[in-house]
């Protein structure tokens, strides 16, 4: 009952995205709508990490599972992605690189600032 009650709180979050995708005439999917919406939620404390952290965990372990498709049908458009292989994976390889950089990047400088927050907090008390 508990991962019941978790996952209608993220497919709640996930209807809420695609509600704002709707109505918003901006060039943003829905799914990012909803990861903004809960996170949001999460640090608002609306809801609390536990009432979605085993159901979230449980999706992100079966994440893989969820690419299949996709893979599929990338094979199914091999004769069009096949001459311009080379360009495609150019691509693939410099996003790549750019999302981890800045990954990279903004994590440091939130655990920076969090490592400066709890000294502060530790002079405090």
């Amino acid at each position: 009952m508990r991962f019941l009650k978790q996952l209608l709180v993220i497919l709640g979050v996930t209807f809420a995205g695609e509600a704002l995708h709707a109505f918003l005439p901006l060039p943003v999917p829905a799914s990012i709508y909803g990861l903004a919406l809960m996170f949001v939620c999460l640090c608002l404390k609306i809801f609390p990490l536990r009432a979605v952290e085993e159901t979230g965990n449980f999706l992100v372990d079966w994440m893989p599972a969820l690419f299949i498709p996709a893979t599929v049908g990338v094979m199914a458009a091999w004769d069009v992605l096949q001459p311009v292989l080379v360009q495609v994976a150019l691509i693939m390889c410099l996003s790549l690189a750019a999302v981890m950089a800045v990954s990279g990047r903004v994590t440091q400088w939130a655990l920076r600032r969090r490592g400066k927050h709890k000294k502060e907090d530790n002079r405090h008390a």
